[in-house]
């Protein structure tokens, strides 16, 4: 079997590696470490024989070779082993745990606190574009996505379709996350429509007819199952008044599109370019997370409707890019960034759109945006 090399780059001391199902957590480890003491939590008799005696782990331990990887594969499926992990760590030298997890919900307190400074924190992201090389299709991105379990599965339409669909079974219903399994569903569809937009947490609840405390909550179960995530206003020496209410996404273009919901009333224009945006934040995330968390991620809006899409504000970085799912480059498209330049001149700007020729417009540097996807490495800076 062929492995697609990823840009994750390991470490030597003890980490938590977290990512949403499906993004080749399992598969990295199995490629990158072949000899390590693997404890997988998804299979049944595993979890069954650790969770009736945690302490099992320090028996496995103690009879491998010294220097040996301990794996422990979805450890928040049995957050009771972080507590002999810790204890392992404490009393052997030269021992490197990798604790890989889908969801960060059960670990928040007892987990990533228990073991901070000795454990560090990763992440693992979709594919890049610049990962897959000649085999990337930005036509392909925008419909099924990018998480590496539907990429390589011979039938990516279907089985994006039931992605969704697993992690309502295997996480949400599985682990009580949710009190209604049919209101959550709802949910999913509902705040598909916020997906590049500016969150609006009462309207959300009030389509898909839950309180506004419960539309907070099952937010939080998204993020916190690695599925979505919020960006933050940029106010950093503000000069103007701006937006209080941050932007969602889900992680993944291809998840997006899965879950919301189309009709006659629906243009397939505004679906895609909400798609677009996504697919480029997804990368602006995955190139800051390899490349050592050097930077934040943010939006800029105006109370007067000013707007730029992403602002990434780093010790190596400072940019503003607009993103927009059309083939021609129109001066209004501009305004968000040129009114940001006025208040940031050390920013760089960047238009990322869908034609095919580099341009330079009111001193704005216009991109095909699947230029700058090929393009995007760890490492090394957004553009130039």
């Amino acid at each position: 079997m062929e492995i697609q090399p990823r840009f994750f780059q390991d470490t030597r001391q003890s980490f938590f590696l977290f990512g949403p199902r499906g993004t080749g957590k399992s598969t990295w480890l199995k490629y990158r470490h072949p000899q390590a003491l693997l404890v997988d939590l998804l299979d049944p008799e595993v979890f069954r024989v650790y969770s009736a005696k945690p302490e099992r782990l320090s028996e496995a331990v103690e009879a491998q070779e010294p220097g040996t990887t301990i794996i422990v594969d979805e450890i928040q499926k049995l957050p009771q082993l972080l507590d002999v992990v810790h204890l392992l760590m404490e009393r052997k030298e030269n021992l490197r745990f990798i604790l890989t997890g889908s969801s960060a919900r059960k670990l928040k307190r007892s987990g990533v606190d228990l073991l901070a400074g000795r454990a560090l924190v990763r992440t693992l992201h979709p594919f890049m574009a610049s990962e897959l090389g000649k085999g990337f299709s930005l036509k392909n991105a925008l419909s099924v996505g990018l998480i590496p379990l539907v990429v390589d599965s011979p039938d990516p339409e279907e089985t994006i379709r039931s992605y969704a669909a697993i992690y309502l079974k295997e996480e949400v219903q599985t682990e009580g996350l949710v009190r209604s399994i049919g209101g959550f569903s709802r949910f999913l569809e509902s705040i598909s429509f916020s997906h590049g937009a500016v969150l609006n947490i009462s309207d959300v609840a009030r389509d898909c007819q839950v309180e506004r405390k419960t539309a907070e909550g099952y937010i939080s179960v998204l993020e916190d199952l690695l599925l979505a995530f919020r960006l933050p206003v940029f106010t950093k020496r503000a000069k103007r008044h701006l937006s209080s209410h941050p932007k969602f996404y889900y992680f993944d273009c291809g998840v997006f599109r899965s879950v919301r919901p189309t009709g006659p009333l629906d243009s397939p224009q505004e679906i895609e370019g909400a798609a677009l945006e996504g697919l480029v934040a997804q990368h602006l995330r995955a190139w800051n997370a390899y490349s050592g968390e050097r930077s934040d991620l943010y939006f800029w809006r105006t109370k007067s409707g000013n707007e730029v899409d992403f602002v990434v504000y780093g010790e190596n970085a400072f940019c503003a890019l607009e993103v927009k799912n059309t083939a021609r480059v129109n001066p209004k498209m501009l305004q968000g960034l040129l009114a940001f330049k006025e208040d940031y001149p050390e920013a760089q700007t960047l238009f990322l759109y869908r034609g095919k020729e580099r341009l330079k417009t009111g001193g704005v540097l216009c991109l095909p945006v699947q230029e700058f996807l090929s393009s995007l490495e760890p490492g090394k800076p957004l553009w130039g």
